[in-house]
């Protein structure tokens, strides 16, 4: 029995440190997308460190990554910044692979 308790535990701790992993990456790649937005909104210094903020904790509205895209493309969209949502959400796609390599390599 030891050893199927110990497989189940390992299994588990995987699991939690997938999921974890997995958390920090979207974090970071809303941050690097909040920052890049931030740019195209003119914002800078604070005002673009709590933009990208923002975006981090619009991820937390619901499951899945539009309500981060809705933020950044309303957003933008409300300064007249001309950005296609295609434009959007390859961004969104380059900086979560960023974002994965970034937290894979800090272990």
């Amino acid at each position: 029995m030891s050893q199927f308790e110990d497989r189940a535990k390992g299994q588990e701790a995987k699991y939690a440190f997938d999921a974890e992993t997995k958390f920090k990456a979207e974090a970071r790649r809303n941050k690097l997308l909040g920052i890049w937005a931030a740019e195209l909104l003119g914002l800078t210094g604070d005002a673009a460190t709590g933009y990208a903020a923002e975006v981090v904790a619009a991820d937390f509205e619901e499951a899945g990554d539009e309500d981060v895209f809705r933020k950044v493309s309303g957003d933008l969209k409300a300064k007249n910044i001309a950005v296609g949502d295609d434009v959007i959400r390859a961004k969104m796609l380059q900086l979560a692979q960023l974002a994965n390599e970034q937290v894979a390599a800090e272990g």
